[in-house]
């Protein structure tokens, strides 16, 4: 279905950004992140977060990424599903240095962030995201050319209730500005297929 940039939302407007229908630019700000707690300790919560809201138990979201000017650590930008500073998702890829970068993803439930990602090359410089919902659990794919999509992440939320909120976000959090560039958005049927192999536990 054809993605209505009208309802989008910002959590947190930047000062430098642009929507269309078909292209949305951010211009990070230096020490911006989306973090709580983890192993770091320290907690961060001030990325600009655009989203739309969705009662849908079922959905696909899908986003083109462009980070061609990401140039210092930590850089980002990407997909994300923010209710609150205590309970959201994100994937994306985080520039480290000239030779390679982060591929991967944040869960964060009750103020607790984790990290999973693997190095990709640093030549690499767009990347799709499919955001997948099934009820409170969820999706997160990636794909270099916006077909065949990747399974990065499934994650439950505990506090997914019948309104969540999914959409883009970009970040510096150290000393450092780029300019990101989002396309390609649709909302679909859930491309995520329910579990055809081991059946649940019966209950006793």
């Amino acid at each position: 279905m054809k993605f209505d940039v009208n309802k989008l939302k910002w959590t947190r407007q930047p000062e430098n950004y642009t929507i269309s229908q078909d292209r949305i630019e951010i211009v990070t700000k230096p020490y911006t992140d989306l973090w709580q707690r983890t192993y770091y300790h320290f907690r961060n919560d001030n990325a600009p977060v655009l989203q739309i809201s969705l009662e849908d138990k079922y959905f696909s979201f899908v986003v083109k990424t462009d980070f061609t000017e990401s140039h210092h650590r930590f850089d980002q930008c990407g997909v994300v599903l923010y209710l609150d500073s205590e309970n959201w998702l994100k994937g994306s890829i985080e520039y480290e240095n000239e030779r390679f970068q982060h591929l991967g993803s944040v869960v964060t439930n009750h103020g607790y962030s984790d990290w999973a990602t693997t190095e990709i090359p640093a030549t690499v410089k767009s990347m799709w995201y499919r955001l997948s919902r099934r009820e409170d659990d969820f999706c997160i794919e990636c794909s270099d050319d916006g077909i065949s999509f990747h399974q990065m992440r499934i994650c439950h939320l505990h506090e997914a209730a019948e309104t969540v909120r999914i959409g883009i976000y970009a970040c510096s959090p150290e000393n450092s500005s780029f300019r990101a560039v989002f396309t390609d958005m649709e909302l679909t049927e859930c491309k995520w297929m329910a579990h055809d192999g081991q059946k649940p536990d019966e209950e006793v």
